[in-house]
């Protein structure tokens, strides 16, 4: 009953946020709240919710400062010159739009941590994307697939895991793989490729549907006898122009949302840009060598980057009050989740679902097991934590894997396939940094990126077998 209640759960959550019938956070709230009460023990909701929220805490407090250590450093111009560098790359072309913003996000996400190369990639490309008129959903689905595959470095998280569930050497599971994971790479700039190639064309479509209608409207004024003339219809480049505004939105608010790139904003300190730098650097270089935890760091980094860059308290509780929106958005989403992640565990319902997977693998399946490893990696890091995966559901598979022969390394490297799904679960709190920062509906990012990630799985693993490592 708890395997057919927790996969209910998740489907009826999907289904509502994809819909559109709820928003995320009420979803992720109101959704197993009632599921707990359904399961008989809405009494201990509370204690549930406690739990999530504890083991939420600090992602949520790393989020909160690292979201206001970037907007600062943005707002200061540290990231001006890549974003020059990545439009001249572009040339106002989605069809390198979009290849450079799997690059991009594939490059920053070597520091290991989603929600710094969300930002950063966000930052970057949301103004170009704006200011052609493409579909964010496509910046959103790259990214987050780009930073699936780079997930798996180990000091990334998933390979870690696996390596210390299975007490193996992360470097044995990792080596081996990278072959298979730059084909998964490859996968992604072909994809990015591809969806840049349809931007490219349906922009170009709506740039002659307007040249069209301007003609209309220069045919009907030259009948009716303007006395002002006929009006010239402006030309665009294929793939939107300077000038184009989405048909979603309006000029004024198109300029608004570009108002980051303004060479002249006051919030500029060209002066200290070296030490921007530095600080960087030295907080990237901190987490990737954990000599601190990492919302200790962004906290340390956040303060410093405010005190120096604005040493005046106005401007300091300005610089704030403007990365307000994201902070809320972003920490209330990751709290909501806990709830969310806290049904599903403390109910049992998680433990019930990964049970029944394990149980459904035919016996024939047995010497294939890191095959079924790599399969089932798909929904299970989708629907859980990784550190339910890795720590609950991977022990037993390796141990029904070592029964035909299976070795734990082939299991561990195969339990990395999924990464670049998961990174798009409504689970993992950096997506809502993505999408908020996009300011695109989870619905709508669930909906176009999962049949491209789950392909990307499929890849990897195809060419882990083909190489030999799975």
């Amino acid at each position: 009953m708890l395997t057919i209640l927790g996969f209910a759960m998740i489907a009826t959550f999907l289904v509502l946020i994809m819909t559109k019938k709820m928003s995320p956070i009420a979803a992720l709230v109101l959704i197993p709240a009632l599921f707990c009460v359904a399961v008989g023990k809405g009494a201990h909701l509370g204690d549930y919710v406690i739990d999530g929220v504890s083991s939420l805490a600090p992602t949520a407090a790393m989020l909160m400062f690292a979201i206001v250590y970037f907007g600062v450093m943005i707002d200061v111009g540290l990231f001006d010159p890549v974003v020059r560098a990545i439009l001249r790359f572009c040339k106002a072309d989605p069809m390198r739009v979009v290849v450079g913003t799997a690059v991009l996000a594939a490059i920053v996400s070597l520091d290991g941590d989603g929600s710094t190369t969300f930002m950063i990639t966000v930052s970057a490309m949301y103004p170009l994307y704006k200011r052609l008129g493409m579909s964010l959903v496509v910046m959103t689905g790259v990214a987050a697939m780009a930073n699936g595959v780079m997930n798996t470095v180990p000091w990334g998280g998933p390979t870690a895991r696996a390596a210390t569930a299975l007490k193996l050497d992360a470097a044995d599971i990792f080596v081996p793989m990278i072959p298979a994971l730059l084909v998964g790479l490859l996968g992604v700039l072909g994809l990015a490729y591809v969806l840049g190639l349809r931007e490219r064309r349906r922009l170009g479509a709506l740039r002659i549907e307007d040249e069209e209608s301007a003609g209309a409207k220069e045919a009907v004024l030259v009948g009716a006898g303007a006395a002002a003339g006929p009006a010239r219809p402006r030309k665009r480049p294929v793939g939107g122009g300077t000038d184009h505004v989405d048909r979603a939105d309006s000029g004024d608010d198109d300029e608004d949302l570009l108002k980051g790139l303004d060479p002249d904003r006051p919030t500029l300190r060209p002066r200290l840009y070296w030490f921007n730098a530095l600080l960087t650097g030295v907080l990237l270089t901190a987490m990737i060598l954990e000599l601190l935890p990492i919302p200790v760091l962004f906290l340390l980094g956040a303060a410093l980057a405010l005190s120096v860059n604005y040493p005046r308290l106005p401007d300091q509780k300005a610089r704030i009050a403007a990365h307000a929106d994201n902070v809320l958005n972003v920490s209330g989403m990751v709290f909501a989740a806990a709830v969310f992640t806290g049904v599903l565990q403390g109910t049992g319902m998680v433990d019930h679902m990964a049970g029944w997977l394990v149980d459904t693998v035919p016996e024939g399946l047995g010497p294939h097991m890191a095959l079924v490893t790599g399969v089932l990696s798909l929904p299970l890091t989708y629907f859980m934590s990784n550190d339910g995966f890795y720590f609950g559901v991977l022990p037993v598979l390796a141990e029904a894997g070592a029964a035909h022969g299976v070795t734990p390394l082939e299991m561990a490297r195969a339990s990395l396939v999924g990464q670049p799904l998961h990174m798009s679960s409504p689970l993992v709190p950096a997506v809502y940094v993505l999408v908020g920062m996009a300011r695109v509906e989870f619905g709508d990012h669930t909906r176009f990126v999962v049949k491209w990630a789950a392909l990307t799985c499929l890849l990897i693993l195809a060419a882990g077998i083909l190489f030999g490592t799975i």
